[in-house]
């Protein structure tokens, strides 16, 4: 949960710090990756409402971006067979700023390619760097716990914290009334 959202070198420090110098990290990322190949091999599942929330941001004229730790490469691969690529706007990916999440770069260069004020941004976010990344850009916050459960500090920075997207959805719609 402590490294969930974050980009593999601050994976790697984190379990070095917490394990020490002699860790096998080698060994330990050829296992990660061999878990995740089995866990992906027949696509990655929506989270549940994603489409929904999409349909509500076209019917309400809203630009998106996705601000991601992850590499263009990876995003394709996992919403590109679902067709969500074409619902955004921009996508910024790991090499298309200089510090990963937690810092607000993602978000800082996803609201200048869309041309916003970060402060009337809204973000989504299921990780704690994510929320720590997005909240430091000025954004308004919501997370949407996935793998980690929210936590005090999590509650604290974010507008709300919501049990799924269709929750969002109402939040949004109740926001637009």
């Amino acid at each position: 949960q402590k490294v969930c959202g974050s980009p593999w070198d601050v994976i790697t420090g984190t379990i070095f710090a917490d394990y020490g110098a002699d860790f096998p990290i080698d060994s330990f990322r050829d296992a990660w990756l061999r878990h995740l190949g089995v866990m992906m091999a027949d696509g990655v599942a929506l989270k549940p409402g994603v489409t929904e929330i999409l349909d509500l941001l076209d019917s309400l004229d809203i630009r998106r971006a996705i601000a991601t730790s992850s590499r263009h490469d990876s995003v394709t691969r996992h919403l590109g067979p679902h067709d969500l690529l074409r619902r955004f706007d921009t996508i910024v990916a790991r090499g298309d700023y200089t510090e990963p999440k937690p810092a607000p770069m993602p978000y800082l260069t996803a609201a200048r390619r869309l041309s916003l004020d970060p402060g009337r941004c809204l973000a989504l976010e299921d990780s704690y760097s994510g929320v720590r990344s997005a909240t430091s850009a000025g954004m308004m916050t919501i997370m949407v716990p996935d793998v980690a459960p929210p936590t005090e500090e999590m509650r604290e920075k974010c507008v709300a914290v919501a049990s799924d997207l269709h929750m969002v959805a109402d939040l949004l719609q109740k926001a637009q009334a």
